[in-house]
């Protein structure tokens, strides 16, 4: 039996790919921040995230390795799992709504741990990269598919020994690379999940993206591959979410709809 909520987020539009989340519902079994260290690095998942008070949000987020004040993908999971306006990290709060095909955070770039975002002259380049790619400290490599339409190739590679090679989806790169650039993006990440962006005013991004139920608590069997090459519990139909409006605080976005990939 497994006794996480399993998760993809930031999908591609036919709901594959996704950077994969452990979810604990009931983190009293993990007291502690080496107990729930321990549990993130046995998962092997890009993060785990553990709710502390599913009411207010209030959320603690692990990678194998570390834990993590702020990260985008945990984020939006856990927003469009528990249904709420707001999600509560150690950074601060993060406001949250669903469109109804995505989920939105708003959050603040200085959150985002430090990356490398290094600009390559092509996706070809991008792809052609090795995993990981030789060099120290987090790197967020990036070309522009359609410049125009603010299409973006990129891969995320942690570069920490013991952790994940690649890192399939990466809202929190994501977000800084909107600041940087000062646009909208829609980003092509890893093996093909989808992340979408918009810039709003004093450092403020919001980040949005399809999330899938992969497995609720209690359910058995196999199924998505961890980041470590591990698989998580079995794909089950997606859950039926309610549409909420933009929040009054929330960035605008443009009108016009944003390409698919």
């Amino acid at each position: 039996m497994n006794e996480l909520d399993v998760l993809q987020v930031f999908c591609a539009p036919d709901g594959g790919f996704g950077n994969a989340l452990a979810v604990v519902r009931d983190p009293r079994p993990y007291p502690d921040q080496a107990s729930r260290q321990s549990l993130a690095d046995e998962l092997g998942y890009s993060e785990t995230v553990f709710v502390d008070d599913p009411e207010r949000g209030v959320v603690d987020i692990y990678t194998p390795g570390a834990r993590l004040p702020f990260a985008g993908h945990p984020l939006v999971g856990a927003a469009w799992l528990l249904d709420l306006e707001a999600v509560n990290p150690p950074a601060g709060e993060v406001w949250a709504r669903n469109d109804g095909e995505f989920t939105w955070i708003t959050a603040r770039a200085e959150w985002a741990p430090p990356r490398t975002l290094e600009r390559y002259a092509s996706p070809a380049e991008v792809d052609a990269l090795p995993a990981p790619p030789p060099g120290e400290g987090w790197l967020y490599a990036w070309a522009w598919e359609d410049e125009a339409a603010g299409r973006v190739r990129a891969r995320g590679f942690p570069r920490r020994e013991g952790g994940v090679v690649e890192d399939e989806a990466t809202g929190a790169a994501a977000l800084l690379l909107t600041e940087l650039l000062g646009r909208a993006l829609n980003i092509t990440q890893g093996r093909g999940s989808q992340i979408l962006t918009a810039p709003g005013p004093d450092g403020i991004v919001e980040i949005g993206g399809r999330v899938r139920l992969v497995s609720a608590a209690g359910a058995a069997g196999e199924g998505v591959p961890r980041a470590d090459g591990g698989r998580g519990a079995a794909r089950i139909a997606p859950v039926e979410r309610l549409t909420r409006s933009r929040l009054p605080h929330a960035v605008t976005l443009p009108s016009t709809p944003v390409p698919a990939p």
